[in-house]
């Protein structure tokens, strides 16, 4: 089971319609997903028009095993977990549980049934962020073309970098850094994405071209569908799927590699901080 994430601690970025369409793309292929939401937005909710019974508190607070909180067949091949703003709370009543950072691990742990598993989140490095990156293997960074949002990114991936220091166990790569708003005659744009793409750090990762503005996205949100569906011969659903291929072939890629990719970094630290947790919980 692939297991995703889509993250940026800036807000506005795409990181909803990203992950939506992310997880509508691998099930239109065949595959069984399991999209949840894990912001308390609750946006992924909005965009696709779902009003659900048991929703993404429900399954972080154990009450209610998930295959009972997904919403099923939202589209062929699709369940969701959705989020509303009762989420909100979460921070505040799992902050005293044992290994509260795993949680959502432990959650979907049995949820073999999926082929793929996309997490949406929050755009802010809190506990539900932390549970999402947790449980992921890997993660798609969308970014705006701004450089406020360049300097999100590279927050984001600070963050990730500490949860491979801590958790070296885990696997967990960045697999894209996806620009989005893309207009290729605009400065902006063209001063973000040399910012990006001169990373040391994520620069290697830049996917290109990215998802090119499109006003047919924002027509595909209003409607409650995807991009694909609305407008299947659109830049957008071009650009969307070109970032899906480029997922499926990274695990085609991935397939042929062996080993711990995160070996050498320092378990005693890990140890340590997973020792302090245990003590303050």
């Amino acid at each position: 089971m692939r297991k995703l994430a889509v993250v940026n601690m800036k807000g506005g970025v795409g990181k909803t319609t990203t992950a939506i369409h992310i997880a509508a793309g691998l099930a239109a292929r065949g595959q069984r997903v399991l999209l949840v939401d894990a912001d308390p937005q609750g946006n992924v909710g909005h965009t696709l028009h779902l009003r659900p019974l048991l929703t993404f508190e429900e399954l972080m607070s154990g009450d209610v095993p998930p295959r009972d909180v997904a919403m099923r067949g939202v589209r062929p091949g699709l369940d969701v977990i959705v989020s509303t703003p009762a989420a909100f709370s979460l921070e505040r009543r799992l902050a005293g549980e044992t290994q509260r950072e795993t949680i959502l691990s432990r959650r979907l742990r049995d949820e073999g049934q999926y082929d793929a598993v996309v997490i949406d989140t929050s755009p802010a490095m809190n506990l539900l962020t932390y549970n999402a990156l947790l449980f992921a293997e890997e993660i798609v960074i969308p970014v705006g073309m701004d450089l406020m949002a360049v300097i999100g990114a590279r927050q984001t991936f600070s963050g990730v970098l500490q949860v491979r220091e801590l958790w070296p166990d885990r696997r967990l790569e960045l697999l894209a850094v996806l620009p989005t708003f893309v207009h290729s005659g605009n400065h902006a744009t063209r001063a973000t994405i040399e910012a990006l793409e001169q990373d040391a750090a994520i620069g290697k990762h830049v996917f290109r071209p990215g998802i090119r503005q499109c006003i047919d996205l924002n027509y595909a949100t209003a409607s409650h569908q995807t991009i694909w569906e609305y407008a299947p011969k659109s830049r957008a659903a071009d650009d969307y799927t070109g970032l899906i291929n480029h997922i499926e072939s990274g695990c085609k890629e991935r397939s042929r590699v062996t080993g711990d990719p995160y070996a050498s970094h320092q378990r005693s630290r890990a140890s340590a901080f997973r020792t302090s947790a245990a003590k303050s919980a």
